[in-house]
């Protein structure tokens, strides 16, 4: 079946299995090493919110019948994938399938050397299906310099692989709930239509936040009921989703690819600006997405994990990631980083398992070594942190006065060594880091007025929404505010969208990994 899958490109064209693609020979020109899929049902389409519009009733209608409901959920949640490439359904059916025997399979088994082996089971599969279209190429690649280096030419095959969409995401998801099975932890479900709508729940499916089998399942197997203060706060989350996707997110992506794509001439101020403008403009569309599809769930009688708290605003790379990107942290922390020996183990060991779970964090990011340096440099910043930690306590003032500016200095410094990350991230290759890096400390400059203004049109709305959340400590501060306060935000958003949105459909940024 994954050779058949890997035949098919997005746009439904297909080659013969002689090699895939002629097998390729690493070191040949290719133009791509993974074929996209096809447009699917994006949030911020027309074509999600006619879909939607269909859903959201008929499940209501449903209210008094839950399995019928969780029939059409997992009906709606399999249309809503196959969208995007109708062959990869069967990939996720596969993934749930396994996991769901191989968890009753950990339940019943009696011998700790059998439930072992299911667990190892499952994440093998689910592992290498994941190495198979997301690493392939990766590690071919990596493989083939390095024989070459070594003078050994070995001729190795690539794959022109289509990567599915929201598989780092679902492979986590169902590999958590065969672990926790077999942590006892939880109880497996027998009811497989269950365990399949937990899988594939379309709001989160496509990326995330990845949610924990005890917190999803229960809600699935339960009874919902309509309530209309949860319907409303739901629509105000894909409001406000909307507004950071397609006003901030989409409008600073033009200014980032224009800059990125002339990485070799920019001045020190525009390769600044640059970064910046991608911090944003990565945080708009992740969160965006979090808080459109925490909205829709919402709007089903559902409630998803919180995946961004203000993390701008953090004061440590420990903060950092306690605030971005939450549910991947605390899988890593959970399912990784604690199994490694998490902090049990001496300071040297900690260090270790710090490098070794944020340098895979990184690697699970996407195929490429600027993703894994990210991750390690991650990791250095945590392990740097956990070592001045007794320093920055000594020195931190006690006066409210001269606390308030050191938090606010914590808050600056920390943003910047977020941003010098954001730059390796974003880089299509390490060298165009450094390039862009050495622009910035070289060539200083303040960036040029109208790309600053383009940035700063866009960005200042924002900072003064979150201002107001971090400064109330309440996300959800102005969709509890008075009704004329409330009525001004909406307009005003409004009007943005209307008047300042960027409406190309723009897929968003997490949708590749």
């Amino acid at each position: 079946m994954l050779d058949r899958i890997t035949r098919f490109s997005g746009t439904g064209r297909s080659w013969d299995r002689s090699g895939i693609d002629a097998k390729p020979r690493i070191g040949e020109n290719l133009a791509a090493d993974r074929v996209q899929e096809g447009q699917g049902v994006v949030f911020n389409s027309t074509a999600f919110a006619c879909f939607f519009a269909i859903v959201v009733p008929c499940y209501w209608l449903m209210g008094r019948l839950p399995r019928l409901q969780n029939v059409f959920l997992l009906a709606a949640s399999y249309y809503f994938y196959a969208s995007w490439n109708p062959r990869f359904l069967s990939l996720l059916i596969l993934s749930t399938l396994m996991d769901y025997a191989c968890a009753l399979g950990v339940d019943r088994a009696q011998s700790p050397g059998r439930r072992k082996a299911l667990v190892a089971l499952s994440m093998a599969l689910n592992l290498a299906m994941l190495g198979y279209f997301k690493y392939y190429n990766f590690f071919a690649d990596s493989l083939h310099d390095l024989l070459t280096g070594l003078g050994v030419g070995i001729p190795i095959s690539r794959l022109r692989v289509v990567l599915p969409i929201g598989i780092s995401f679902y492979t986590f998801q169902s590999m958590s709930y065969v672990i926790d099975v077999y942590r006892r932890d939880l109880k497996p479900t027998r009811n497989l239509v269950q365990f399949a709508a937990f899988v594939s729940f379309f709001p989160h499916l496509v990326a995330g936040p990845i949610m924990r089998p005890t917190t999803l399942l229960p809600q699935i197997a339960g009874r919902r009921r309509f309530d209309f203060a949860q319907f409303q706060s739901g629509t105000y989350l894909i409001f406000w989703g909307f507004f950071k996707k397609v006003v901030v997110a989409d409008n600073l992506a033009i200014l980032v690819n224009e800059l990125f794509g002339r990485w070799q001439s920019l001045e020190g101020g525009q390769a600044l600006l640059a970064v910046y403008a991608f911090a944003f403009q990565i945080y708009g569309d992740f969160s965006g997405y979090t808080d459109m599809a925490r909205g829709v769930a919402r709007c089903l009688g559902f409630e998803l994990s919180l995946n961004f708290n203000l993390p701008y605003f953090a004061t440590s790379p420990r903060d950092f990631w306690n605030r971005w990107h939450i549910s991947l942290s605390q899988w890593l922390r959970d399912y990784l980083y604690i199994p490694l020996g998490g902090g049990r183990c001496g300071r040297l060991f900690t260090y270790r398992n710090l490098m070794i779970t944020m340098a895979l964090g990184g690697l699970w990011h996407g195929a490429k070594w600027t993703f894994v340096v990210w991750g390690v440099y991650q990791g250095v910043l945590l392990v740097a942190h956990r070592l001045l930690g007794p320093w920055l306590s000594r020195v931190e003032p006690r006066e409210p006065v001269d606390k308030a500016s050191w938090t606010a200095l914590r808050i600056i410094v920390t943003f910047h060594l977020v941003c010098l990350g954001w730059l390796i991230f974003r880089a299509d290759s390490l060298e165009q880091a450094v390039v862009l890096l050495r622009a910035m400390l070289e060539h200083p400059a303040l960036p040029r007025a109208p790309e600053l203004v383009r940035f700063l049109v866009v960005v200042v709305p924002l900072l003064m929404v979150q201002l107001v959340q971090y400064a109330s400590d309440d996300l959800d501060v102005l969709a509890r505010a008075p009704w004329y306060a409330r009525s001004v935000f909406y307009t005003i958003c409004f009007y943005g969208i209307v008047l300042g949105g960027e409406f190309g459909g723009e897929q968003f940024i997490y949708f590749q990994f």
